[in-house]
């Protein structure tokens, strides 16, 4: 199951929005060890196996949604 993920950004006028197959727990673990100063980078990965990074000291906000089932088919749409 994929998590939306939102990242404001200092300085920057439109926020990150990415698909997570990283659970939500460690998503809020990594922005956690961030925000304290344990990683220079906030470094996550979309569903397609594309990096994110960024700075931990532009991070303006973090924002998880809820788990999703993918969706699959026509009514997809």
């Amino acid at each position: 199951m994929a998590v939306e993920v939102k990242i404001g950004v200092q300085h920057a006028p439109r926020e990150i929005v990415l698909q997570s197959g990283q659970s939500a727990e460690e998503v809020e673990r990594l922005v956690a060890e961030a925000l304290a100063g344990k990683a220079a980078l906030l470094t996550l990965v979309d569903e397609h196996g594309r990096k994110v990074l960024v700075p931990a000291e532009r991070l303006a906000y973090v924002e998880l949604g809820e788990p999703a089932p993918r969706k699959v088919g026509f009514g997809a749409l």
